[in-house]
């Protein structure tokens, strides 16, 4: 739990640090359409991911990880990462917008769960990258 808790963290600092980085070039949540730039915010959980996934297979494993444990793995970094990016994503929109008729929350809102769609396929994606046991059905 303890290799979940740091990198589901750093995943989740980062993303804050993305988010307010984005707000200082210019970047507009309000806004329904999504700016070539928040592309670039795909690499942040999976880096996270495979650091994170790696660093248990190679030393609390030994080496000898199966599909099951890093896709479980990968799932409670992005669970601690998520709890991060989101509280800080509302504390974000309540920080800077004090409009009542905005539509800010509800472009976070889609935006959030592009994000846990794109991770759980990130999470597939890294687990079968770092799988190293076979589990053979005969």
């Amino acid at each position: 739990m303890k290799n979940s808790v740091i990198f589901g963290s750093i995943i989740g600092v980062l993303s804050v640090v993305w988010l307010f980085v984005m707000r200082q070039t210019g970047y507009n949540l309000s806004d329904s359409k999504t700016n070539p730039i928040e592309y670039v915010s795909i690499l942040i959980p999976l880096i996270g991911l495979y650091f994170g996934v790696r660093k248990l297979r190679d030393g609390e494993l030994k080496g000898n990880m199966g599909f099951l444990e890093a896709l479980v793995q990968s799932l409670k970094i992005l669970m601690v990462g998520g709890v991060i990016a989101i509280f800080a994503g509302i504390v974000f929109i309540n920080w800077g917008n004090g409009d009542s008729n905005d539509t800010t929350f509800q472009s976070f809102s889609g935006r959030i769960f592009g994000a846990l769609l794109v991770g759980v396929l990130e999470a597939f994606a890294v687990s079968l990258l770092l799988t190293t046991k076979s589990n053979r059905v005969d």
